[in-house]
């Protein structure tokens, strides 16, 4: 089993190292980040394709806040299970993270044991996600990069409308319907509209076809 990552974003250099030679002596692959727009462009670069990664994150930063990078990462629908590293003045900030879908938060100073074992608890989470999820996250961001009339001809198509009726209902030729359908099921990996129909109902309520 391949083993997740761990990126510690923190602009503190003497937390970030610290906590990498942490990770690094009990034998888990540690990147660390100075922030979160570096962060980010390097999560934007994988397209949607997430790698088992852990993010560690300190809640305090410039110019980007923890709680900023953490709602960009939920924009890009990032798998990746979240500790926040707080002051004593962030636990309540922290905890609404929490409830809005971070994996967890510590208070610092902590305890080196007990930070490793929070984080190895959200590796194993990560692992068990699997599957399943990487699939998920790939047809939304499959899905986010269609274009509007491709979305247009999607929604038609899994209502179980035939291309000529999508083409007089869309006001547009049928080889039209016949180019965005190709481009429609290249993108989302799929051979028919039955199969498009199947994945997309498994994203429910995230997809809501137009009448």
């Amino acid at each position: 089993m391949t083993r997740a990552a761990i990126h510690i974003v923190d602009d503190d250099p003497d937390m970030r190292d610290g906590l990498a030679w942490l990770f690094d002596s009990r034998g888990h692959q540690a990147t660390t980040w100075d922030g979160g727009p570096p962060f980010l462009e390097a999560a934007k670069a994988l397209h949607g394709q997430w790698p088992q990664a852990v993010v560690v994150l300190d809640i305090r930063m410039v110019p980007m806040t923890g709680l900023q990078v953490f709602e960009q990462l939920k924009a890009m629908a990032c798998p990746w299970p979240v500790l926040f590293l707080t002051g004593n003045g962030d636990v309540g900030m922290a905890v609404a993270a929490v409830k809005n879908g971070a994996w967890d938060f510590l208070e610092k100073p902590f305890q080196d044991n007990v930070l490793v074992d929070r984080v190895e608890q959200a590796v194993a989470a990560a692992a068990a996600d699997g599957d399943a999820n990487q699939e998920a996250h790939r047809l939304r961001y499959a899905l986010a990069s269609l274009s509007p009339r491709e979305r247009e001809v999607l929604d038609q198509l899994i209502l179980g409308h035939y291309n000529k009726n999508i083409a007089d209902h869309l006001g547009i030729t049928q080889r039209t319907v016949e180019f965005h359908r190709a481009n429609i099921f290249e993108k989302m990996g799929v051979s028919s509209a039955i199969e498009l129909a199947h994945k997309l109902g498994r994203l429910q309520p995230i997809v809501k076809p137009q009448a």
